[in-house]
This record gives C-alpha cells, structure tokens and sequence, in this order.
C-alpha cells in the first residue's frame, strides 16, 4: 500500500509532479458516490483531543526555519498551485456547481463584506462550540457559490486568529502571492505585546483555542466527499500556512502550526476511512469475482472496480496533502524555538501514530518522537511521553517499536530522574506499558534504577514506580505470555506476592521504611496489602527449620501453581481476601501425606518465615493498617491531596472496622509469639491505635482487651529498651482515654503496674543507699527507674510521690559519685517529668479559674530550684552522657518556667518564673564549647559509620536549638548569645541554618544589643587569637576567617540603614574604644595590641550613612592623637585601612596622576567600575614587617603604594567565586578613579566582581545623605 511508506523526499510544501498528473487525471468532477451507508457519516474519533492552555513565551527567532517571509516567492508549492488555473476553469466549464465567475463592481464593498464575513468566522469561535457547525455550514454555501471569496473569508479567519487587525484584500489574493501577502502582513504587524489568541490563558482565549482546533477538524469533515479533493481550497490553504510557518512573527508560526497539524489530524481521519472503504470494495470485488459465471454480475464487478479506482485516487490526493503537510511544516517546525510549536507537532503525530498506524507507525516517523525526547522544555518531553504511552498501550503497536525501543531505551530509562517532576512520572508510567507488553525489552540493571524510586519523596512519582513494582512482581508470577499479554487478573493470595515482595523489601537500602514502600504500592495493591487475614495467618504459622531454604515450597505447590488454582476456583468476594491458611495448611498436609506414602525417609516441609522474614512482613502489616485508617502519606512525603471524599471516607471507616474485628482476637496471640523480639514487638504494640478501639464495649470483646493488657504489662516486664517502653507508654495512653467505657478497666490495671514499679523502686533504692552499690542490685534499680521514667513521660505518676526518692538519689550521686550513670540518667528523667506534670496541673486549674495556694506555688518553686541546682552540679560530672542529660532538662525546665509562663491570662504563676543566673549561664555555654564547638570530637568521628556519624551530628544540633531557644524567648541574656554566633562562619555546613534563624531573632528582639552582641563575638574572637598565638596571629589565616565573619554579620543589617543607624555608631563607637584599650598591665611593652580590630570594623562601613562616617572620622582622628606615644609600638596599618573607609570620596583621591575610570561598555550609568587595586601611603619602619599580611579589605585605599600585592598566578588560576570569598567587596564610593598601571598589575577584575548589593548602597547613600547631617550628631553623645 503506497501509505505504508514513508513519504518520498520533495521539497516544502510541494508534491510531487506525478501526484498532481495522477490527479489531474482523476475523474472527481462532482462528487463521488461512496458506498452505501457511508455518505455523511461522521468517522469515529473525527475530533483530535484538545491540546492544554498555552503560556507566554518570549518571541524569539528560529534558528533552522531559514529565511524569512519575505523569501517565501517562487516556492514549488505555489508555482503548482498557480499552474493549476487553467485546470480549474477546465473544471468549471464541465458542470461543477460553482457560477461563473465575476468581479464586483463595487471593491470596497466587496473587501468590507468579505473582512465582515472573516469577522463572523472569528466571532463565532470566540463565543463558543455550539454555532462552529452552522458557520461552517453557511462558509461551505458561500465557497461552492464563490471559491475566491470563500478561501478569502478562510484567509482572513486565519489573519484574525494571529492577533493581526488588518485584513487580507481581495485584490491582494489574486495579484500577489502568498510570500508578498504574508510579507505586507508582517509589515504591518504593530506589537505591542507578545500577546495573541492562542498564547492567553484567560477561560475566554482558551474557549476559543477549543474552537479555533474544532473549525479544522469540522472543515476537513464537512468537505471530505467533494470539496477537499476540488484541488483549490486544500492547495491553497496548505500554500498559505506552510508560508505562515515559516514567518519570523510567533504568532503567524505559532497558529499556521496549530491550524495545519489539526488539519492534517482532519485528512488523517479522511484517509483512514477511505482506505477502509478501498478494502471493503476490494473484498466484495474478489468475493463477486469468486463466484461461478452463471452467478456472477459483470455489471457489478464494474461497478466495484470503478469504486475501487476511485478509491485509491482519493487515497493518493489525500496522501498528496499529508505528504505536502508533513515536509512543508511539521519537518521544519518540530524543532521550533516556542515550545508550545513543538508540543503541538508532537502531541499530533500521536494522534496520527495511533490511529492510522499503518502508514505512520513507522521508523521514519517514530524517530521525530526519540529526538524530541531530548528537548530541553519539560512540557515537550511529557508530550512525547503522552504519545509513546499510547502506543506502547496496545500490544500490536509495541510489538513493531523494537527498533525505536532498542534505540531510545536507554534514554527513556534516564528520564525517570527528569528534573521536572510530571516528566519523571509519565517516563515510569511509560517504562511499566513497555514492562507489560514488551518481553524481555528491560534488564534486571533498567529496573533496578527505578525500583528506588518507591522511596520518593514526591508521592506522584513513588506510586508511579510503585505500579512498576507490582507489575514486575506479579510477571514474575506469572507465565512469560502471560505478563506480556498484559491482561492477567490480580493475585489472589497475599502469600504468593509478599514471597516476592519481602526480598525486594530486605534486600533494599532502605528497609527500615515500610509505611514509604507500602504508600507507593497502595494504589495498585491495596487489595492485597489489606488482605490481613492471610498476613496475620502467616504470621502465627511456625517458622522454617534451620537450614531450610527462606522460602520453603508449601506442599499444595509452587505459588504460581498455588495462583492458578485460586483462579480456577474463582474469586472470592472480597479481591484482597486470600483463603485461612490454617485450613489449607490441613488440606495440604493431608494432600502431602497421602502423596509421601511409602517414602519413609522424606519429611514434610515445614511451611513458614524465618526471622528477618517475620520482622519484615510484621512492618507491612502494621503500614498497611496505618494507610487503611488514616490514608495520610508518610511524613516527609508531598502529597498534592488535601481531604478525602465522601466515598473514600467511607471506605476507610469499613476497612478500620472489619481491620478491628479481625485483628482484636489475634493481637494478643502475636505479642505473645514476638515479646521477645524488640525489632518485631515495637510495631505490633502500636497496632492497637489504627483500631477502632470502641468495639472493645460495643462487641463484647472485653476479654481480649484484658489479654492485650496482660500482654503490654509481659512486654514491659521483658525490655528495658527506651524504644519498646515508649511504644508501650503510648499504648497505654490511648487505652486510657476517658471517653472510653472501659476506661476504669484499663486504669486500675495501669494503678496496679504502677504500685508494683514504685514499691520496686522505693525499697531497692532504700537497700542501696544504705549499703554498697552491687551491680545487680544496680541493674535492678536502674531498669525499674528506667520504665518509671518513660512511663512519667506519658501518664501522671505524681500521686506515687517520685520525685523526692529521685532527688534523693541525685543528691547521694552528687555528693558522693557513687551512684552509677545508669541510675542517674533516669532518675533525672522522673524528677523531671514530675515537675512537669505539677506545673500543667497548676496552669489548668488556673485557665478553669481555680487559683492555686500560695503553699503550692512555693512548694513547687523550691523543687524547681532545687533540681535545676542539681542538674547545674551534673553539667560539671565526668561522664558525658549524664552531662548531655543535665544540659537537656536544664534547657527544657528554664525554657518552661521562663518568662513566658505567666502570660496569657497566667499571671499567678510569676513566682514560678526562672532566669539563668551568671554562673549557669558560663556553665551551659562551657558545655556548648566542649560538645557542640569541639574540634576533637568531630575528628574522633570521622572514623566511625556514616550513620553514627549523622546521628551524633542530629544529636549536637538538637542540644544547640535548646541553648538558641533560652535566647530567643530571654530565658538568658541576649550577650550570652556571642559564644554561638561566633561560630558562625567556622561550623556554618553544620549548624549554619540554626545560627542564622538565631540571628534573625535576636535582631528583632533588641537591635542595639544584638549589635553589641555581634561585636562581643568578634572581640572574643580577636582577643582569644592574641592570647594563643600573639602578634603573629594577625597574619595568619585565623586573622582572615575572623574578618570573613565579620562581612558575614555586616550582611545582616540589611540595607534599610535607617533602622539600624544608632545600632551601627554605636558598634563603631564601642569598637573604636576597644581597639584603643590600654593593656591591663602597665608595665606592659605590648602597647594597643587590639588595634587590628579595626580592620574588622571597616567591613561594617559601608552601612554608616555619610554623617555618621564623618562623626566616627573625627572620633577616631581623636583616639589616636590620645595614644599618639605608641605610634612607634604597634603597626598603625589598621587605623589607616579603617580611617580610610570613613573617609568621604574626595579625601580618598590618589595625589598621583591616574585616569579616570571608564564606563563599562554597553552598561548602565549607574553600574561604574571600582578600582582595580588597593593603594596605600609609603610604609613606616615599623610597618615594614607586615607587608605580608594579606588585608583583603573591602575599601580601595589609594594614592600610596600598596601594602600588599596579591600574587598574580593564583588569582589568575583562581575562580570568580572563590575570589569573591576570599576578598570582600570594595566601597563603590571610592570607585571614581583608578591607576592604570596598579590595574594591568593586578589583572583580576575587582571592578568586574562588585557585589550588587554595594551598587545598591551607592544609590541610597546620595538619597539618604540629604539632610542628615543635621541629625548625626546626637548618636555621638
């Protein structure tokens, strides 16, 4: 068949010549006779699906469309068209329905009326769907009575749709071509916007986009018997938009595309049900030709042979079209730069792919597809994804893509960690249709770089690969022509798919996450993980012998024999319901005893899982019951789905309730099987809160809840682990609700477990205070303290009085330190949980308006103070771990008794308000030095695992945000803070984030003293640099990271300096006193050894205003005329450095000859370039020995030679970015001049790496200096 090929090479937008003789021949003067029963009818799937709402784009022009409108005359296309003349009048004059043909007399009329009519096409899109047919109806009138007048109301439609105001004359269409007409149109194109129909995104604009893509396909449909193959409307409308594809305008490209892939949609339809049609008459052809003579009708074997002719003359002009559709436009504008143009062309090659495969399913086709794949817009590359899927969807079609498979295999596999998430998501749904019904096309390596996916943070995606999990499971369940047929029924048995699902879950990274991986596969296995019957049912089976194989054959078969049979047998009703496998356990085992007779020496394979296996399945039991009861994704995966719907709502409660009844009878029995296993008993004892727990009362069932809490007491009694016990806690908390009916039950079982620990505890504690403390004994202690502690952490222990033997024992450890850390962690823990239930009882009563004592309030301030003096005492103890514990408790406590306690409507509880005292405040930030800040221990670390690595590093993060919470909400004071922010800089990988929020907050409590603060840290910094390493220390790369804090913190006053004014002169006022100090020795030969901290000061500079800066001049010009006797002591370097900084820009202009600065070429007026170095006076005797220190300031000093040349290899070798870090940028205020020679010198660029926040400072220092001067001096005072 002549379509089943692809295309021959022609140039755009022509066909070939044979094509226009072979329809110059064609006999299709009227129209044709179709078959019966075929004439009207619309074809299935006529209208293509509509493509989504276009965004703006910037108009760009396209680099391979070649020229432009203007070079579109004398295409062969055109010249075809215009050749063709003499044909048409031919045809008029052997009886076509259209007149003769005359010229109105009036042409302006005419040209108003015809624009009219292209307005009326216009319109109506616009208003809607519902009149498209009856215009069209009305157009196709007027073109059969005129086929100039009406192509020109078609032209002028198109001219509308593009946004254009002028109309298209009916002179110009037959003078000038459609390369001239396209060009005048161009010409007179005013945009003043990128906007045009197609681009909004307004409801109305996207109505008329419908409609626009409806009006070609109702015109292909309403002419497909007669007027599309009158060589005249289908030539010149395909001339006209292949010029229009190629104009330089978007709008002309962007809707000549869309105009003409709907089009060729529209001819796709046409040939495909014509080529039906040829078959149909093909066939009765040869059926009439097969019957004998006397039965055979010769005057319908000829009649049936004519159709057949005119069926492929039809087939051959239709193919003519599409062929010229194809190479003129779709060629040239799939790789367009809008990608709005290249979704259009692929999202319709779909269409024809799909539904005319014969001709266009085809490698010559398909590889526009694979190309595009690599588009760098993600929404080209779902549109190929979209159009991939449906043809992978059916069978037949995916088995003739092996080539295209073969060859973008790769690609579409690497698109599923696409940056753009729906893309990922469409490539694994893709990747699962190729899975189905392609065998053998994907490798075991193709499929383990999209199982990890499950574990995606993006849900859309894990639920993607999630189905591309479960299809490979179950095709492995199934036979190989069955999983590529891709019809197979879910499994039926929950043992056959966690036999294959369980190892994937093991063998995986990330096998302590199964409420992640059970999320991802609840959309497509939901019937299966909610099968809890079965799951519990193999839990309760007895585990495999040692030695046997992990999955040990049942005796009724292998599971895919097992699946067949539950097939055979029929579903049950519920899909997820597998069949009791204790009964078939019995039925298997008589099976399997009748089938060992006489072979004595075989035993029966014992059925069930081993250990890891058991764990594994207990962790999906309890996510899937979590995701039936809340339907709530994981934490920390995004979920675009906010409330459920009535029917889903409705759902869950039937599957918490039937969850219920099943799991009350048997949760007793599984504690009591796995109580011994932490890694199993943790997820089952929270089992209990995704039950219904009213059905207790309700169904009678109050036995099992006994045997549950009998249950929770053995577990308890077993472990002394922290996990197990609050787990356990929890439990119990939610089996204690009073709005429970059997709450008094659950209660005075929990009083009588609490009796027992507390009686425990007071006579073991009693026995080793007053004797030796023997390990046992100790153990004994320290596990019964250890369940009271995190049993006080959920429920209100205090009528048992614990807290005085507790602060007891803490008492006896202090004093003594004989007391072991395993007693004192958690006798710490209790007190403080007690004291914490004590002030939530007073804070209630108060909120209901029952005022407590003053006896209580003074009986609770003194625990208070007594136990915080005792964790103080703790902070200084030798062991770590109970160091850790204290800074926790003391942190927690002074947080909840601080300020805050008696706000709100709590003003009673003032006398219960605790503030760090100076002392504990020096204690708690020694801890931070010794823990949080320590350099030791970070390297003791770097040679352990990863994890514990991590883990450490959350744990020294969570003591940090305890110490930055005290400041934030004034627990102490604000200057407490310089020990955190100090470290800012040095552990910003670590702890920068925690730091900065700090930072941010105490600037909003207090803006002076949170200056002051940032100045205390740097002092601290400076002064701790000196006393380590001396005057050396200054030309060190510490003395460097100090001054990169110090830019740090200049950031963060932002750039409104008005509000930070006073704050600023005063931390310059105050720094400048510092840097003058006098040693507190006066026998001291050091001199001002704090003087470099002026250094670090000039990186504040740029946020003074000008008044201000001329105020701090004046006061240091008298600071240093004050110590003028130790000039000759100390480098004076820094003064000068920071002297300069505060220097107004005409005092810093260079004495020597320097040309001025040039503009940058091409910038803006305000951008200048900074100087390209740092000058500097000639240097003292005494500053000779530190020519080597690398200033690195952020001001350019000028008009002396410089202190300091950096090396020329290693800024040339350097990078931008490290270079911006290492050197601060310059004040744009001294950017006026620079020397010509420093610059060739330097060659880095300074001016090229100005920070834009400086350019930004330049412009508000000349609109804030206006009239400020008047104002300055008060912040001298």
């Amino acid at each position: 068949m002549a379509s089943s090929s692809s295309p021959p090479p022609a140039s755009r937008g022509a066909r070939s010549s044979s094509s226009s003789s072979s329809s110059r021949a064609s006999p299709q003067a009227a129209a044709p006779t179709p078959l019966p029963g075929s004439r009207r009818r619309r074809p299935t799937g006529l209208e293509a699906p509509r493509s989504p709402d276009e965004e703006e784009e910037e108009e760009e022009e396209e680099e391979e469309s070649g020229p432009g409108a203007d070079t579109d005359s004398g295409s062969d296309f055109e010249r075809t068209l215009r050749s063709r003349d003499g044909k048409r009048a031919a045809h008029e004059a052997q009886g076509s329905r259209r007149g003769p043909k005359q010229l109105r007399k009036d042409n302006h009329s005419s040209d108003a009326q015809k624009s009219m009519r292209g307005g009326n096409l216009f319109e109506a899109v616009k208003l809607g769907k519902s009149i498209i047919e009856s215009v069209l109806d009305e157009w196709l009138e007027s073109y059969k009575e005129d086929h100039d007048l009406g192509f020109l109301e078609l032209v002028n439609f198109l001219v509308q749709s593009c946004g254009h105001k002028g109309v298209v004359t009916y002179e110009m269409l037959k003078s000038l071509q459609n390369s001239h007409i396209i060009q005048q149109l161009t010409e007179s194109f005013h945009e003043n916007s990128a906007d045009y129909p197609l681009s909004l995104s307004t409801p109305a604009w996207r109505r008329f986009r419908r409609g626009f893509c409806e009006v070609m396909a109702v015109l292909v449909h309403h002419t497909q018997y007669d007027v599309v193959y009158d060589e005249y409307l289908m030539d010149n409308l395909i001339a006209l938009l292949t010029g229009m594809s190629d104009s330089q305008v978007r709008a002309f490209r962007h809707t000549s595309t869309l105009a003409a892939m709907k089009l060729m949609t529209g001819l796709m339809h046409v040939a495909l049900s014509v080529s039906l049609q040829k078959d149909n008459s093909q066939r009765q052809y040869e059926s009439e030709r097969a019957k004998g003579l006397n039965r055979r009708a010769p005057e319908k074997l000829e009649e049936l042979l004519e159709q057949h002719k005119e069926f492929q003359e039809k087939q051959k002009e239709l193919e003519n079209l599409m062929n010229a559709i194809f190479k003129g436009i779709f060629v040239h504008r799939y790789r367009d730069l809008v990608p709005e143009i290249r979704s259009i062309c692929m999202e319709e090659m779909g269409q024809w792919m799909q539904h005319y495969s014969t001709s266009f399913l085809t490698d010559g086709y398909l590889k526009y597809v694979g190309w595009t794949l690599h588009d760098k817009q993600g929404e080209v590359r779902l549109k190929c994804l979209l159009t991939l899927q449906e043809l992978y969807r059916n069978q037949e079609m995916a088995s003739r893509m092996e080539l295209f498979t073969s060859r973008f295999k790769e690609r579409m596999v690497s698109m599923t960690l696409d940056k753009e998430p729906q893309v990922a998501v469409e490539a694994v749904r893709l990747l699962t249709l190729i899975l189905q019904n392609m065998e053998d096309v994907l490798t075991d390596s193709d499929c383990e770089s999209i199982f990890p996916l499950v574990y995606a943070s993006s849900r859309p995606l894990a639920v993607a690969a999630g189905e591309f999990l479960y299809k490979n499971l179950t095709c492995r369940l199934w036979a190989p022509e069955g999983c590529a047929r891709g019809d197979e029924k879910p499994c039926e048995g929950a043992r056959a798919f966690l036999e294959q699902l369980l190892p994937f879950f093991m063998e995986s990274e990330f096998h302590d996450h199964a409420a992640y991986l059970v999320d991802s596969l609840w959309d497509c296995a939901a019937h299966l993980l909610k099968d809890w019957q079965g799951i519990t049912g193999l839990l309760l089976e007895e585990p495999p012998a040692e030695g046997a194989p992990d999955f040990p054959l049942p005796a009724w078969g292998t599971p895919q024999q097992q699946l067949r049979s539950a097939m055979q047998r029929g579903s049950p009703s519920h899909a997820g319901h597998w069949r009791a496998p204790k009964e078939s356990q019995q039925q298997s085992g008589r099976a399997a005893s009748e089938a060992a007779a006489g072979e004595e020496n075989k035993e029966e394979p014992r059925s069930g899982f081993n250990d890891q296996q058991e764990s594994a399945l207990i962790m999906t039991l309890v996510a899937s019951m979590r995701q039936a009861t809340e339907g709530q994704p994981p934490i920390g995966r995004v979920s675009g789905k906010k409330t459920l719907t009535a029917r889903e709502r409705k759902i869950q409660a039937a599957d918490r309730l039937r969850l219920t009844q099943h799991l009350i009878p048997l949760l007793p029995p599984l504690l009591a099987k796995f109580s011994a296993d932490v890694e199993k008993v943790v997820p089952l004892l929270e089992a209990p809160r995704y039950l219904d727990l009213r059905l207790y009362s309700t169904g009678r069932l109050e036995k099992y809840l006994e045997l549950l809490v009998a249950q929770l007491w053995n577990v308890v009694e077993k472990h002394t682990d922290k996990e197990v016990l609050e787990t356990s806690a929890r439990t119990l908390s939610a089996l204690c609700c009073p709005e429970l009916a059997f709450y008094s039950r659950v209660d005075s079982a929990r009083s009588c477990f609490v009796d027992q620990l507390a009686d425990k505890f007071q006579h073991e504690a009693s026995e080793l205070l007053q004797s030796s403390f023997v390990e046992e004994d100790v153990y004994s202690l320290a596990a019964t303290l250890r369940r009271i502690a995190v049993f006080h952490s959920a429920h209100d222990l205090t009528p048992w009085g614990l807290f005085a033997p507790c602060t007891h024992l803490l008492r006896h450890a202090v004093d003594t330190g004989e007391v072991p850390k395993q007693v004192v962690i958690p006798a710490m823990t209790c007190s403080h949980f007690s004291l914490l239930w004590e002030v939530a009882h007073l804070s209630s009563s108060t909120s209901s308006g029952s005022l407590p004592s003053q006896v209580q309030l003074l009986d609770l301030k003194e625990k208070v103070t007594s136990f915080c003096s005792l964790c103080q005492s703790c902070l200084v103890d030798t062991d770590s771990d109970i160091q850790e514990q204290a800074f926790v408790l003391l942190s927690d406590l002074l947080l909840i008794f601080g300020p805050q306690l008696a706000r709100r409507g709590q003003e009673v509880l003032q006398v219960l308000v605790c503030k760090a005292e100076p002392a504990l405040q020096s204690q708690l930030a020694g801890f931070l030095m010794d823990h949080i800040f320590s350099h030791t221990e970070a390297c003791e670390m770097d040679h352990e695992d990863k994890e514990l690595q991590i883990e450490a590093l959350h744990q020294r993060r969570s003591l940090l945000a305890g110490f930055c919470k005290l400041i934030v909400y004034g627990v102490v004071e604000l200057s407490a803070a310089s020990d955190v922010f100090k470290h800012y800089a040095k552990f910003y990988n670590d702890y920068g984030d925690i730091i900065k929020e700090t930072l941010n907050r105490a600037r909003q409590i207090d803006r002076t003293e949170w200056a002051h603060t940032l100045l205390l840290s740097l002092q601290q910094l400076l002064t701790q640099l000196l006393l380590e390493q001396g005057l050396a220390g200054i030309e060190s790369s510490a003395f460097l990271e100090i001054r990169d804090l110090a830019r740090r913190f200049s950031l963060l006053f932002g750039l409104h300096r008005l509000q930070y004014r006073s704050a600023l002169v005063k931390l310059h006022k105050d720094g400048i006193k510092f840097a003058f100090e006098e040693p507190a020795s006066p026998s001291s030969k050091l001199g001002l050894v704090n003087l470099p901290f002026l250094e670090l000061l000039s990186e504040f500079s740029p946020r003074l205003l000008h008044p201000d800066k001329a105020l701090l001049l004046s006061y240091l010009n008298t600071m240093s005329q004050a110590h003028a006797s130790h000039q000759g002591e100390l480098c004076w370097a820094s003064v000068v450095v920071y002297r300069h900084s505060l220097s107004p820009p005409e005092d810093a202009a260079a004495p020597q000859p320097c040309s001025a600065a040039k503009k940058i070429p091409g910038s803006a007026a305000k951008r200048k370039r900074l100087d390209e170095s740092s000058v500097l006076g000639s240097p003292t005797p005494s500053s000779s020995s530190r020519l080597q220190t690398p200033l690195l300031t952020s001001t350019a000093l000028k008009g002396r030679p410089p202190l300091l040349i950096l090396p020329a290899g290693p800024q040339e070798s350097s990078s931008e970015p490290e270079f911006v870090h290492r050197v601060p940028p310059l004040d744009s205020q001294h950017s006026r001049e620079a020397c010509p020679s420093q610059s060739q010198q330097d060659g880095s660029g300074l001016g090229q790496r100005l920070d834009r926040l400086i350019l930004m400072e330049e412009t508000e220092d000349k609109q804030e200096s206006t009239g400020e001067e008047e104002d300055g001096a008060e912040f001298m005072e």
